[in-house]
């Protein structure tokens, strides 16, 4: 009997689940056109990242930059996206002694998405990040730790806005 086939009932599922996702109007985020029909990549690369002050802001705008444009050129700016940062540095692992050996950075973004052809603000949020490093005898083994807990808590929070913003453009552009 054709209907105890594990296979055609898997491929039978499997179409069913297309069919069901594709009626209730999933698309994928990153994948096609924003409700006004515009793309969405073309949209993303239009948003100027404002400059944010230090090492790790910087490594921040780096990186939306990048990620929203491809490494290409950006597009004419239709929205401004300003960051304000706030970084902090926490003991975990503490010895007898009193010295730390484990420490968690972490960094708190607000950040608002301003129409530049009006001034509005049409987006706010925040994001948050925490990013573990060890600390060592060396001084040189603690900066380059702690430089890369503040690069990978930057990655982290630049995914976060990203996809915030995409989301909202999404809807909106």
């Amino acid at each position: 009997m054709w209907w105890r086939s594990p296979a055609l009932i898997a491929v039978l599922f499997t179409g069913l689940a297309a069919l069901a996702l594709g009626g209730c109007g999933f698309q994928p985020l990153y994948g096609g056109t924003t409700a006004g029909g515009a793309k969405l990549a073309e949209v993303m690369a239009a948003v100027d990242i404002t400059p944010i002050p230090g090492r790790v802001g910087q490594k921040l705008r780096n990186e939306l930059i990048f990620t929203n444009t491809g490494g290409g050129y950006a597009a004419p700016a239709r929205y401004k996206l300003d960051i304000a940062i706030k970084e902090s540095v926490t003991d975990q692992l503490v010895e007898i002694t009193g010295d730390a050996t484990g420490q968690v950075y972490q960094i708190e973004a607000s950040f608002k998405l301003v129409d530049s052809s009006n001034g509005r603000e049409v987006l706010q949020g925040k994001a948050i990040s925490r990013a573990a490093y060890n600390r060592f005898q060396e001084i040189f083994a603690n900066v380059r730790a702690r430089y890369d807990a503040e690069n990978r808590a930057a990655r982290m929070i630049s995914e976060s806005i990203k996809t915030q913003v995409a989301a909202f453009l999404s809807n909106a552009a």
